[in-house]
This record gives C-alpha cells, structure tokens and sequence, in this order.
C-alpha cells in the first residue's frame, strides 16, 4: 500500500491539497483568513522561498499558504499556481485595489527520471484546488511522490520515502506535523532505535548510515535529499512563539532521522498558528516534537497513526 489517511486534526480555515504526475509532485497547505507563521531552516542545502519575511524583526505577522514541494529548486515554481489560485478567491496581502498573497515554501530533491520532472504552476494550482480537510491521503503522493530515504550509496540502494503525518493532543489544542521525507539518513523508531527504513546493504539488509558516517567507511554522499514539513496548531501563538516552535519542532526530525540536518539536507520546517486555544508552550513543543517523530515513521511505513 502506497497511501494512507490518518485520522488528523486541523484548525478552522486549514485545508490541505496535494497534486502529482506519480513521478513528483507538491502539497498545499491553505490557509483561509492567513495564520501566523515561523520557520527554522537547519539543513546545509536548503531551497526555500519567503522565509527571511517570517523573522521576527520582519513586518508580516500573517501568511496565507505553505506550499511543499519535489523538483528541487524548480519546484519553488508550484509556488505560484497556490498563488494564483489565492489571488482569485481575494486571499492576501491587500495593497491598494491589489492583493498579494503570502505563500512560503520548501523544496526536497526527487531529480531521479531521465527528464527535467518537477512541479509546475499548474499543479501548485491543482494542489490548492484539492485542498481538504478530512480524508486526506499521505503517503506517496503530493510531495512525497518522489521522496527516497537512505542515499548514502546512491539511489539504487535507498528506501522509499513519502509524506506522513500525525496530531497530538486532542479538538481543544492540538498540534499535527505534516513532513516529506526524503532524507540522506536512515528513518527509525527512536523508542527502540529500530531503523524503518534506510540504505541497504548487498544483503538486503539495513547498513546504518549513521554508524557507516561515524566509522568513515562509506563509499559517497548524495545531495539529493531534504525533509520539509509544517507544524500546524490551533493554539494562539505569536509570531516569535510560531518560530521558537518551528526550531523545537526539528528535535523530532533527529529522533527520527539518522543523520539529520547534514550539508547534503535542506531539512525546513514551518509552523502555523491559526486558534485561540491556550496553553504552556513548553507544552506544546513536547507535542510537536511528538507530533513530527510520528509524522516522519509514518511516512516510510505509510500506517495509520
């Protein structure tokens, strides 16, 4: 089985959308009204778009959609199809008689057919077009299409990756992770250090980049990698408390991804704040430390959470 639906939670005016060729593809995350936004960028190969305007000394407090995406750096194109498509229902920045909405974005590598295949304007557009609230599949599709896990000896010996996800907590406050993951390291249950999926040996078997990277004995590095994600929660946060969740929110990419964050990941992870629930944030980024750990074991065992 290539998809799954998990049972997810989402703040009133948060829809999802994904839209692929079976090759690539890309995943919208809409935003009606606009919700506050942060981002931590920690990988060394990042491709990203309008994340400098998500700092905290930055003047947009709001953005309107978080569009993830395969195809590399040409897959920031998919950016502007959710543009255009919030552009049509008026979302957005109002200037003057215009509108401008607000879309970040984060990109993993899938380059992996003969041709140039990556996501395009017009499946940015039928991404947001899909856009859901419930029953909506994960898995490989949108853009975990193309995601693969575990490249420290090139493709040919990697997992498949995939798009997952997960809530913690319950309808009052909750947090849901939604992360692509297509990374250099291996995937593994941190609770009992158990790899899910990685790069094999000539057996079959799992090799454990991460003992291979320790012990130097490891024949390359591949750059085409990259796990990116949005935390999404219905508790009211500010802007600098949306960026401090989107930075404790990479503790669950390491307990879940081994290596994390290397020079050959983009490893981007955004954080939406749309609500009005209360709580200690030091609560909340136990939950979506949480919330991501499960997020990213999903994806490569594409099963309920």
């Amino acid at each position: 089985m290539n998809k799954f639906t998990p049972e997810i939670l989402l703040p009133e005016g948060v829809s999802v959308g994904h839209a692929d060729n079976s090759v690539t593809g890309c995943t919208a995350i809409i935003c009606e009204g606009g919700a506050v936004a942060g981002a931590d960028v920690r990988g060394g190969a990042p491709g990203t778009r309008e994340t400098d305007l998500l700092h905290n000394e930055k003047a947009m407090e709001k953005i309107n959609a978080v569009v993830l995406s395969g195809g590399s750096a040409y897959g920031l194109e998919a950016s502007c199809g959710v543009m255009r498509y919030l552009r049509d229902k008026g979302e957005g920045f109002a200037i003057g008689d215009k509108v401008v909405p607000i879309v970040c974005s984060a990109v993993l590598y899938d380059l992996n057919s003969p041709d140039y295949n990556y996501p395009d304007t017009a499946m940015g557009m039928l991404a947001a077009q899909n856009a859901a609230t419930e029953n909506i599949p994960f898995g490989k599709v949108g853009a975990g299409t193309g995601a693969t896990v575990g490249k420290i000896r090139g493709q040919e010996f990697s997992s498949a990756g995939g798009i997952g996800a997960a809530t913690v907590g319950t309808p009052e406050l909750f947090v849901t992770a939604i992360v692509a993951v297509n990374a250099l390291g291996d995937v593994v249950d941190y609770k009992t250090n158990e790899i899910l999926a990685g790069a094999h040996d000539n057996a079959g078997g799992f090799l454990d980049t991460e003992g291979c990277v320790l012990s130097g004995n490891f024949a390359r590095l591949m750059y085409g990698n990259t796990t990116i994600g949005c935390i999404v929660t219905n508790a009211a946060l500010t802007k600098v408390q949306a960026n401090k969740l989107a930075s404790v929110a990479h503790n669950g990419l390491a307990r879940s991804i081994r290596p994390v964050h290397t020079d050959h990941d983009g490893d981007t992870l955004f954080a939406l704040s749309k609500g009005a629930a209360k709580c200690e944030f030091a609560m909340l980024g136990v939950m979506a430390v949480e919330a991501v750990s499960k997020a990213v074991e999903s994806a490569v065992l594409f099963r309920q959470v």
